[in-house]
């Protein structure tokens, strides 16, 4: 008694079988390309860290097209470091407008700043 497996008999001349494969196999490319594309994108995105927030040894990371920046302070505050530019109004709808001061470093032909504001005078 000779058994024959009918598996070998079947032939496989179905073309969708192969075009089936095909289709799972650009499937697997895609996605793979796709990943790269979203980890290359992900490491080379602007980010701005901030470490020991109000700390005297706070720190600042800027990353920037792949590169580090560290930006440390010395413990203290800025006071007395800067002088005075302008001043900044803000404005009932929100919005913020900046005056540069006259005198020397304001801008030529810009309009002097305006007196502050106060109560109105009959």
């Amino acid at each position: 008694m000779s058994r024959r497996l009918s598996i070998l008999d079947e032939e496989d001349d179905d073309p969708m079988l192969s075009a089936v494969n095909l289709v799972d196999v650009f499937l697997v490319l895609v996605v793979a390309l796709l990943t790269a594309v979203a980890l290359q994108q992900q490491s080379q995105a602007n980010e701005t860290v901030i470490r020991n927030a109000g700390q005297p040894d706070m720190e600042i990371v800027v990353r920037k097209d792949g590169q580090e920046i560290k930006y440390r302070g010395n413990g203290g505050s800025a006071e007395g470091q800067g002088e005075r530019a302008g001043v900044a109004y803000r404005l009932k709808d929100g919005s913020i407008i900046y005056v540069p001061e006259a005198g020397e470093g304001a801008v030529p032909g810009a309009p002097a700043a305006p007196a502050a504001p106060g109560p109105a005078r009959p």
